[in-house]
């Protein structure tokens, strides 16, 4: 079962979240991020199909010399649930400190909102930015190509619920998950929020590997979300390639090759001059 196959069957249940959200938290809503947000996640179902189409034989060339001849079971379904979230983890981490990865995540980060629309903000390049490299350990280990996909999906379909203001905390359910509470962080540009809790679906990768943050307002002040050197824009199109033709023009400019990989593959910068805070 394909990503978009799953996500599609779920959309009502998705849009059902969303309508209760802006009914009863209307504050929390700006019309135009929300059309914005979902152009981005049609432009993104767009090309996450494009890209599967086009990868689905490569993916199932190299499962050819998978290490393991893994079948389904609850118990095999089970690992592959917790070793690509694992892997989310590293993805998600790269994305915030590889401009590479950036420059499509940020389209992700750039709205100012917190609600459940802003789960749909997601980027059209991620293909392009190569997502689907952070998988093939899964492909070489010996799962099928299809079972990843469809636990990728599953892992994503997770993450729409953490996208939101009105949910505080959630007692025990903090400590081994991934919450509203600990993505509020994570969107956050407060400085002591920066580059924290990259988990996926369990938020402890965030604890052994030393990224986790909770929560605290009265310490670290209310969230504010949104990137470092906020774009104005509500344009679909601007979002989607702002950071990319700034990494690129930055790229052109630096002097020597090792400058123009720096550029490319280190921590990011802003395509727009940060606010003062």
């Amino acid at each position: 079962m394909s990503i978009e196959i799953i996500l599609l069957a779920l959309s009502p249940i998705f849009v059902g979240f969303i309508i209760y959200e802006f009914v009863k938290h209307r504050k929390l809503y700006d019309i135009k991020d929300s059309m914005a947000n979902t152009a981005l996640a049609l432009m993104h179902q767009g090309s996450d199909a494009i890209a599967l189409l086009l990868l689905m034989p490569f993916f199932y060339w190299l499962h050819q010399f998978a290490v393991f001849d893994i079948s389904l079971s609850f118990t095999t379904v089970c690992i592959a649930f917790l070793l690509q979230d694992f892997l989310y983890y590293w993805f998600h981490k790269a994305s915030h400190h590889i401009h590479w990865l950036w420059a499509a995540h940020v389209v992700h980060h750039s709205s100012t909102k917190m609600n459940f629309s802003t789960a749909f903000r997601q980027s059209l390049m991620y293909p392009l930015a190569g997502m689907w490299i952070f998988w093939l350990p899964m492909i070489i280990i010996g799962f099928d190509p299809n079972t990843v996909f469809t636990v990728v999906a599953l892992n994503l379909a997770y993450q729409f619920f953490v996208h939101t203001e009105i949910i505080y905390k959630l007692g025990w359910f903090e400590k081994i998950f991934n919450t509203p509470s600990h993505h509020r962080v994570h969107h956050s540009v407060n400085k002591a929020y920066l580059d924290k809790n990259f988990a996926g679906v369990l938020i402890i990768w965030d604890k052994l590997f030393g990224t986790y943050m909770e929560e605290n307002a009265e310490k670290n002040g209310p969230c504010r979300y949104g990137i470092i050197g906020q774009i104005e824009s509500n344009n679909p199109l601007y979002i989607s390639f702002h950071q990319w033709l700034y990494m690129f023009k930055t790229a052109f400019n630096a002097k020597g090759l090792k400058a123009k990989a720096r550029v490319l593959f280190s921590y990011p910068t802003s395509s727009v001059e940060p606010e003062k805070h």
